[in-house]
């Protein structure tokens, strides 16, 4: 079965610093397109940051391009977010997605979240 296990999140105060991990199994990591998403209280999930398959682009956010970096390791089948100089308005709970779009079938898979806030 299809797994995505997200761990890492807690809380921090403003301006500091936190590493999401995302752990897959059941499937072919590293072909897929790795993203982190996030889902604030009474907001719509907002993709966060997105990793190709090969690690070689990345995307991020606006609002947290310059403070967040995702990676991936394939022979761990991990996907990172590693996340510095967070504010209160990072808070939210981080999803981890795995992506493969294909003309017949596509798969997109979910993890269950980790809860991030920042507070004082």
């Amino acid at each position: 079965q299809v797994q995505l296990v997200e761990s890492g999140g807690g809380l921090v105060q403003p301006g500091g610093s936190l590493r999401l991990s995302c752990a897959a199994s059941g499937f072919t990591f590293s072909t897929y397109t790795m993203s982190w998403y996030r889902q604030a209280p009474g907001k719509e999930r907002e993709l966060v940051a997105v990793i190709t398959s090969a690690g070689s682009t990345t995307n991020y956010a606006d609002s947290v391009k310059g403070r967040f970096t995702i990676s991936r390791d394939n022979a761990k089948n991990t996907v990172y977010l590693q996340m510095n100089s967070l504010k209160p308005e990072d808070t939210a709970v981080y999803y981890c997605n795995a992506a493969r779009i294909g003309i017949i079938k596509s798969y997109d898979y979910w993890g269950q979240g980790t809860q991030v806030t920042v507070s004082s």
